[in-house]
């Protein structure tokens, strides 16, 4: 998906720019290395769980690496793959999988009735 930049450019999730290899970043930094405005970030920080920068003096947020590397990841659930924010949220703390594993368990039992009914009809 396509974001505008401050410049009226625009932003293709392949362009963003590599990670420095800095400790810490400001919100200002992750916001031009992610393409996303200081405010989203600080949303995205009450929605996701997994997003806790380091917050010092003041309030002031600090983002280290994999805040960073967090950030890319959700802004490409919600921006390019089209999550909303509970599915992208989900989909970060793994409970899908659980989910998914669920209703495979699920199936796989109804396919063995069905199968073992089939059995039956045969043996007869």
């Amino acid at each position: 998906m396509l974001e505008p930049k401050a410049n009226n450019e625009l932003l293709v999730d392949d362009e963003l720019s590599p990670i420095p290899g800095k400790r810490y970043f400001t919100i200002g930094e992750v916001s031009e290395l992610c393409g996303v405005k200081p405010h989203v970030l600080r949303y995205w920080e009450q929605e996701f769980p997994q997003l806790k920068p380091v917050k010092r003096r003041g309030n002031r947020r600090y983002y280290q690496r994999h805040d960073v590397l967090m950030v890319r990841q959700i802004r490409n659930l919600l921006y390019d793959q089209g999550f909303t924010i509970g599915g992208a949220r989900l989909q970060l703390s793994g409970e899908h999988i659980k989910q998914d594993s669920s209703q495979a368990q699920h199936l796989l039992r109804q396919i063995r009735v069905e199968l073992e009914e089939l059995l039956q009809i045969l043996r007869r």
